[in-house]
């Protein structure tokens, strides 16, 4: 049996931390050790961490702040399992994860795998909503963890696992947006098999401020051109679908405007069917009503960044210059 190294950075959220760890100290399966590495907080976690040490084996490193990837870096160096496995401070973990994982990893063993997010039950409306929008296949064609998808599956660091052997030869995580990305591209350009695990979901606690929300999803789309200047291959035309929707809504309100009010037809039937999608799938008027505009800000917010993006980094060519790229590439 595999033993795993869960890796956590933290940053401000002792609340979020608490309910991880608990949530940890009631797995089914306790092979694992859990590093919580504190990246220069200003409100830390140790008293939290101090209250779990006893229930959990749990290690908790404080280090000035230099961000989240090198704060992964930090844990997997001071790691001694032979997986490493990274949640997001926000996640809760389902009790029965690692009993799930350590079957599915004899069934059908990856270098590295992931799963998908959901939203637990005791997650309020907005942040189920939010969910809804950023997981449904009518918002996001499925790419991060759904059964069906339009794109090769790429795991994401709040439910990601790699070996020890796929760090000792491909590296750490780049401090970079999009990071785990990044370094799911780099692990399957190093040979690596890559694999989605479907029924090992986490449940992952969005933002509840939408402001803060378009803002991720904004650097989201502007940070899918950076990893098309790093790997020209991987942008597809599931990455176009938000710009599309965008520039699209755009021509439909003008339209509107100057011919006929029917143009925005396409765009009600739109939305009516995440609404109904949301319904069918959560059972509440209420998380479908919210999912509506949580999806427009999904859509509008990462359609904006990538437009952005692309725009000046590409068209205009204000992106990294060659010798820039060539040295992310070997991690520099």
């Amino acid at each position: 049996m595999e033993k795993y190294s869960i890796i956590v950075p933290v940053y401000n959220r002792p609340a979020e931390v608490a309910d991880l760890l608990e949530s940890l100290a009631g797995q089914t399966a306790r092979n694992f050790e859990v590093i919580l590495v504190e990246d220069g907080s200003t409100v830390p976690c140790r008293e939290i961490a101090e209250r779990y040490s006893g229930k959990l084996d749990l290690k908790y490193f404080f280090k000035e702040n230099e961000g989240r990837s090198i704060a992964r870096n930090y844990g997997m160096e001071r790691a001694s399992g032979t997986f490493f496995i990274f949640f997001d401070s926000d996640c809760v973990i389902p009790v029965d994860y690692f009993a799930k994982l350590n079957a599915m990893a004899v069934e059908k063993p990856f270098d590295c795998f992931g799963g998908p997010d959901a939203a637990d039950e005791s997650f309020s409306t907005s942040q189920k909503a939010i969910n809804h929008a950023m997981t449904s296949f009518l918002t996001t064609g499925g790419i991060r963890g759904g059964k069906i998808s339009l794109e090769k599956f790429t795991p994401r660091t709040f439910n990601m696992g790699f070996s020890r052997a796929v760090y000792n030869l491909v590296g750490g995580f780049r401090e970079m947006f999009s990071e785990d990305i990044d370094m799911s591209t780099r692990i399957r350009l190093a040979g690596f098999s890559i694999g989605l695990y479907p029924d090992l979901p986490v449940y992952h606690k969005r933002r509840l401020d939408f402001r803060k929300f378009i803002r991720q999803v904004y650097v989201f789309g502007m940070s899918r051109i950076t990893l098309k200047l790093l790997y020209p291959d991987t942008l597809k035309a599931v990455h176009w679908l938000p710009a599309i929707f965008v520039l699209g809504v755009v021509a439909m309100l003008l339209l509107a405007i100057f011919a006929s009010p029917w143009w925005m037809l396409p765009l009600g039937i739109y939305l009516l069917a995440i609404f109904i999608s949301a319904l069918v799938s959560t059972h509440s008027v209420i998380i479908a009503a919210k999912a509506v505009p949580a999806s427009l800000i999904q859509l509008g917010g990462y359609g904006c960044g990538f437009i952005k993006a692309y725009f000046l980094k590409i068209i205009l060519g204000r992106g990294r210059n060659e010798s820039e790229e060539i040295a992310l590439r070997k991690g520099k």
